[in-house]
């Protein structure tokens, strides 16, 4: 019996090693379910960030960077079409190779007209920016970096305030200046121009941020400070790629904002709310998660436990069950019926005898003998032969069928008496 417990034991014990591991298993699978999940989701926000605009591929303080470092406008001409550097990605013409860009001035009186167009083919220009620069009547020069209207809407302008006075200034009010006019067209470069494949927006911005002199200011505005500029810009401009395809502007590719700036801020607007609206549903799917993997573990654990009590119940029971067996003569040595008392007797070890496997039963017959177990003394034990000559004569057929099993009775409950 102890044998069969003890195996019974171990059994249960093995079964709830093998719930625990399950449920780590399946803990261990739903955080790497999640990890997964969070990947995907930065995977997905890369791929948003990557839906460009004509607008990505040509940074405009980078431009106003090189402009303070360049020595004249041939310099600055090269410096943006250095492939070593390349600070522009623009491929407007679609051949998948970066368009040259070249750079033509217009100046009068104080102010210079600085304009940057795209060569796309033969005779075929597209402005992308101009460089104004004005000295006012104190000597103090104002500079604004515009970009075209058709590549990055209506007024977007910054205003580079250098940390030192920029060279090519001391070029442009001097007696014998004139306006630099680009001798480079298409399908004629210069001899350091290689050009290039344009790379991925992500990785532009990677690389151009590089060559930005963060020492230098570059403050946002949008109103040009110089009409002569603006006036002279009006007849000098070139829109040859607008015109073919007039519906690629920057208004027709962009319903939500009205230049590049409020462009970069939407888009900041959607990463944000996005990352966040993704992080509140990794924390309550992490949430559900725990919830769940916690009521596994109890219905998991707790199943095992109500059964091996069970077991060890029911073995206890049917150890416990031999008890009432020995005590059966106890009822009747503390009282003085006879037949009635007799005939129970039987009855008791037969019900006992039947309902072993039962645990139930055999507790409620339990709860009998036990408080008289320690009331049986000295005198009780002369009481039996006293009982047996006052009975009838059937009753004395009778005891001497007892009288073996009230003696084993006897000698067992002395025993479990020393026991106790």
């Amino acid at each position: 019996m102890v044998i069969h417990k003890q195996e019974t034991i171990k059994k249960l014990r093995t079964l709830n090693n093998l719930e625990i591991m399950k449920t780590k298993i399946t803990i261990f699978a739903l955080f790497a379910s999640l990890f997964a999940s969070q990947i995907q989701a930065q995977d997905i926000t890369t791929v948003r960030a990557n839906n460009t605009d004509i607008s990505d591929n040509l940074d405009l303080k980078a431009v106003a960077s090189i402009f303070g470092e360049s020595a004249d406008l041939a310099d600055f001409e090269r410096r943006l079409n250095d492939p070593k550097i390349q600070i522009s990605n623009l491929d407007l013409n679609g051949d998948n190779q970066v368009d040259y860009l070249r750079v033509i001035e217009s100046a009068e009186n104080n102010t210079h007209l600085i304009i940057i167009q795209a060569v796309l083919e033969k005779d075929i220009f597209q402005d992308i920016a101009t460089v104004e620069v004005e000295r006012d009547s104190n000597n103090n020069v104002q500079i604004q970096v515009v970009g075209d209207v058709y590549m990055y809407g209506s007024n977007y302008i910054y205003e580079p305030v250098y940390v030192q006075r920029p060279v090519i200034y001391n070029v442009f009010w001097t007696n014998y200046y004139r306006p630099y006019y680009s001798p480079y067209y298409y399908s004629y470069y210069p001899s350091y121009f290689v050009a290039w494949n344009p790379y991925p927006v992500y990785r532009y911005r990677r690389n151009v941020h590089v060559h930005i002199n963060v020492n230098n200011n570059y403050n946002y505005v949008n109103v040009r400070r110089s009409a002569r500029a603006e006036s002279l810009y009006r007849s000098n401009r070139a829109d040859g790629y607008a015109r073919q395809y007039p519906n690629r502007s920057f208004a027709q590719r962009n319903n939500n904002a009205t230049n590049r700036h409020d462009l970069v801020q939407t888009r900041n607007q959607s990463v944000r709310s996005n990352s966040s609206t993704r992080n509140v549903n990794s924390v309550r799917s992490t949430e559900t998660g725990v919830r769940n993997t916690s009521g596994t573990r109890n219905s998991s654990t707790a199943t095992p436990t109500r059964s091996t009590a069970n077991s060890v119940r029911s073995t206890n029971s049917e150890v416990r069950t031999s008890t009432p067996t020995r005590n059966t003569t106890n009822p009747v040595r503390s009282t003085n019926s006879n037949s009635e008392v007799r005939t129970s007797t039987p009855r008791a070890e037969s019900t006992i005898n039947n309902t072993r496997p039962v645990s139930s039963p055999t507790r409620s017959q339990q709860s009998t003998p036990r408080p008289a177990s320690p009331a049986p003394s000295q005198p009780t034990r002369s009481a039996a032969p006293t009982m047996s000559r006052e009975n009838s004569g059937s009753q004395r057929a009778s005891a001497p069928q007892q009288a073996p099993r009230s003696s084993g009775g006897e000698s067992r409950g002395n025993s479990g008496g020393r026991r106790g």
